[in-house]
């Protein structure tokens, strides 16, 4: 069966569909659970794949990513009754659905991208609600480059350091709250979140109120090998939903519920399972993060 995923906003949903000589077969539902199953008998095997070809047209235009499924296969409920070998086998690994639309930046789109940087830059010390509003022109601006790496660009990668570099700094107004920076991040390639990890953040000051967090970061990211993973994840446990961050608390459960399977498939590449990594998971003293580790293990 071919498998699509559509992940935006407050959806995080699946959509499996496939023909079975003349029956056409669907398995729907959020990420996260074993969905629903529907079959509908056709006159002709042809039939049914006309039917299967056009679902998937409107699944395309609807937003839908189609991920491979290694190894083939289905969801479970497409199996009235696994054996226990088959059912203690690891769950296959699945491609991550698209974080950002991928494009081509144009150079006025890259100016208007250091452009907010700065303006960014320029409202630390300022209120909340001011540098809010600036994150956000921020956020915006890179989301129009397409998931660009910043390296690439010279003027582009002198802002994001800088601001990257705030996260740490000594003196408190200068200081760049950790998830608004995450914030950023999640509109680039996730290289430029391993850079800032293994690089900027490296050895934050003892006094940093951001210190156990970095450190849980750079952990994950070395123990995933893989910054994707380790940026959706870092951007899930240093969220702080009401608090100016990136979603409302139903929203940070539906990203967690997205990216749970996804990161059960990566870690049982190498014989380790999900519940075993969460138990982990260390928050070094910080309230916060610690609080949303809680909440993954419960999920």
């Amino acid at each position: 069966m071919r498998r699509f995923e559509f992940v935006q906003g407050t959806s995080a949903k699946f959509w499996m569909a496939g023909v079975d000589d003349r029956t056409f077969i669907v398995v729907y539902g959020r990420l996260g659970t074993a969905g629903q199953r529907k079959e509908k008998a056709f006159p002709s095997a042809e039939a049914a794949t006309r039917e299967l070809e056009k679902k998937i047209a409107e699944k395309l235009r609807e937003g839908y990513q189609e991920v491979a499924v290694s190894g083939g296969g289905a969801p479970a409920s497409d199996a009235p009754a696994a054996s226990a070998d088959k059912a203690a086998s690891p769950p296959p690994k699945l491609d991550l659905p698209p974080r950002v639309r991928a494009g081509k930046a144009t150079e006025t789109q890259r100016k208007a991208a250091v452009h907010a940087l700065s303006a960014l830059a320029a409202a630390r010390g300022r209120r909340s609600w001011a540098l809010g509003r600036a994150v956000r022109r921020a956020r915006r601006a890179l989301s129009a480059l397409g998931g660009v790496d910043p390296a690439a660009d010279a003027a582009l990668s002198a802002a994001i350091d800088a601001l990257m570099a705030r996260v740490v700094a000594q003196r408190a107004p200068e200081r760049l709250p950790l998830v608004r920076a995450i914030e950023l991040l999640s509109e680039l390639d996730a290289a430029a979140f391993a850079r800032a990890v293994r690089e900027t953040w490296k050895a934050p000051p003892a006094t940093s109120p951001a210190a156990a967090a970095l450190a849980l970061l750079a952990r994950q990211l070395e123990e995933l090998g893989d910054p994707e993973l380790g940026l959706r994840l870092g951007a899930l446990l240093v969220d702080r939903p009401g608090c100016g961050s990136m979603s409302t608390e139903a929203g940070w459960a539906l990203r967690w519920k997205a990216l749970a399977p996804h990161l059960e498939a990566h870690l049982a590449g190498s014989g380790r399972s999900l519940k075993d990594h969460l138990a982990r998971l260390d928050a070094g003293g910080d309230a916060h993060v610690a609080e949303r580790i809680a909440r993954m293990r419960a999920a």
